[in-house]
């Protein structure tokens, strides 16, 4: 998303003041944030606190003359990537669905031709009005994009449907939104993430570190360059990406069932988990007690190798994660499982491996190009393993004459 622009529309609710984390992240992310505040909108949050975050003038007023020229929501219409009305209220939606353009912010929705995000938050019987819902339906077939609102308690001390959406869940659309490259539009993709727990009995199992983070990057990334998306993953803390297909399994075995029947219709299998390589040869069904087993000790047996398992024309993407020998062990295991590409990673590495946000990989394909990367977020390194990939799908398009598509 970086040096790309967000019109951030500000309405008159109570939740205007989260508008102020969001503009901040996009700030982060590298977004150039211009914000319209409405006349209710001053009356919860001030425009002083947007330009502090946003380092760029904050726009208030119809008539304010600014510093260079121009006519402003004009000039604030057309330099938009997209528009983000969020706290989006009845008041507004309603504006915009007759077409009324009484102030600078409903002036630049007309204005513009950049796609344009709803983050409606209002009192529960005002969402589920019918006049709110007709309104809704137009917008929505006019092509606007809902984020639609939570559930819970709303400040006005009800109970239901009305409280503004998470902020992670509105950045995710705003990142759709701004996508420049759609070059994995109509692909089908698998990415599995996490590690699994293949159970000794109902309490206990034997697991590793993995966090999932890597996979769920692989699966945002995926989506955000048009992909259908399905991540299969194993326990995690991470919530469900929007957009996604989301399969969650607990063993490897679970996760081999699954990654073999979704990648019977995809073209791309991004393996970013890190399933159990055994698991206990019988599993107790009941606990345990330690009184009653003052040693113990397991048998276990290995799990499949469940990306060699795959079969058929599909992109197959692996990952390693070495504590020595990276290169050499990395390309050791894309030959023995007859990858496509392979992501390797030191996990002694400060920062890089399980449960970061950042990794330093290195990129080996199968006709042994090497590439390493330096430390990136897991989001970045995402782009970059696409990046390869879409470089193996065009280049099977054109040795075969017609895409690849898995029915």
């Amino acid at each position: 998303m970086r040096d790309r622009t967000v019109l951030l529309g500000v309405t008159g609710s109570i939740a205007a003041y989260k508008a102020v984390d969001l503009a901040s992240k996009l700030t982060q992310a590298g977004v150039k944030v211009d914000v319209v505040m409405t006349e209710c909108s001053m009356e919860f949050v001030t425009p002083l606190s947007f330009t502090s975050i946003t380092h760029r003038p904050t726009v208030t007023d119809m008539f304010d003359t600014p510093d260079e020229w121009e006519i402003e929501h004009i000039a604030l219409a057309e330099r938009a990537d997209v528009v983000v009305i969020a706290p989006a209220t009845a008041n507004i939606i309603a504006k915009l669905a007759t077409g009324i353009a009484d102030d600078m912010l409903t002036c630049s929705v007309l204005a513009t031709r950049a796609p344009i995000i709803l983050a409606p938050a209002m009192n529960v019987n005002m969402w589920e009005n019918s006049i709110t819902q007709e309104n809704m339906a137009k917008l929505r077939a006019r092509g606007f994009k809902v984020v639609e609102p939570g559930t819970g308690s709303l400040a006005c001390g009800a109970q239901g449907k009305g409280r503004l959406a998470d902020i992670e869940d509105i950045l995710t659309t705003i990142s759709q939104a701004l996508r420049v490259k759609a070059d994995l539009a109509g692909r089908r993709v698998v990415v599995s993430a996490g590690g699994t727990q293949e159970p000794i009995d109902p309490v206990r199992y034997v697991g590793n570190r993995s966090s999932g983070k890597m996979g769920f990057a692989m699966a945002e990334a995926a989506r955000d360059r048009g992909a259908e998306v399905t991540l299969i993953t194993g326990p995690t803390a991470l919530e469900d990406p929007i957009g996604v297909e989301v399969v969650r399994v607990q063993t490897a075995l679970q996760m081999r069932d699954a990654i073999k029947k979704a990648a019977s219709k995809a073209e791309v299998l991004i393996m970013a988990a890190a399933p159990a390589d055994f698991r206990p040869a019988t599993v107790a069904r009941s606990k345990i007690k330690k009184e009653s087993t003052p040693e113990m000790s397991l048998k276990l047996v290995p799990n499949p190798d469940i990306i060699s398992e795959v079969k058929g024309q599909i992109v197959k993407v692996g990952f390693a994660a070495e504590s020595e020998d990276l290169v050499k062990n990395a390309t050791a295991k894309l030959k023995r499982k007859s990858l496509h590409l392979i992501v390797a990673n030191n996990i002694t590495e400060a920062h890089s491996g399980f449960g970061t946000d950042t990794n330093k990989v290195t990129l080996i394909d199968s006709q042994g190009q090497i590439e390493a990367l330096p430390l990136l977020p897991k989001s970045e390194v995402a782009h970059k393993v696409l990046n390869k990939v879409v470089n193996l799908l065009n280049a099977s398009r054109k040795i075969s004459g017609k895409p690849r598509r898995r029915k």
